[in-house]
């Protein structure tokens, strides 16, 4: 009944929706503004800047797993950064996204040595889940953030 599977282009409209799902559940609708042209051209481009596995019960897209690689200077390794797990609700309690990470963290032992994603601090459910599996929530790390008109005020304060 579950398969899992690349992303290929034809995928992005799902994707997309994946995207939008999320950023609803998260309760940032607004916040979710990537187009189909910018994941057509960051995932399927000449230069992949991100991987996607599609999960699919009985043939039907029902969830996704958007990663991609990094590296860890003290570690001397690779690893991947899961940006957006996500398993429609009407299909969560079925082992699809135990099966999607599982996936996911086998990709990451082959490229390297870690896996590691974020997850918000009110969203109990998932950081059980996580937890559930193995994760570890790392404290006190932070995660810090320059974006929108501050990135190019910073490019350009500093500047030699």
């Amino acid at each position: 009944m579950l398969t899992i599977r690349e992303a290929t282009p034809a995928d992005v409209p799902e994707m997309l929706a994946f995207i939008c799902e999320l950023a609803e559940y998260e309760r940032e609708p607004h916040a979710a503004i990537a187009t189909a042209e910018d994941l057509l051209r960051d995932g399927f481009g000449h230069r992949p800047l991100f991987q996607c596995l599609i999960a699919e019960w009985e043939r039907k897209p029902v969830g996704m797993a958007l990663y991609f690689p990094f590296y860890s200077t003290w570690r001397g390794n690779a690893g991947i950064h899961l940006e957006d797990l996500f398993v429609r609700p009407e299909f969560r309690r079925l082992g699809i996204g135990k099966a999607l990470i599982s996936q996911v963290a086998a990709i990451a032992m082959q490229r390297g040595d870690r896996f590691q994603w974020h997850v918000l601090d009110w969203n109990e459910p998932a950081i059980k889940f996580y937890e559930s599996i193995g994760a570890k929530m790392l404290h006190p790390w932070r995660i810090m953030r320059v974006d929108g008109d501050e990135l190019p005020a910073l490019a350009k304060k500093f500047s030699i």
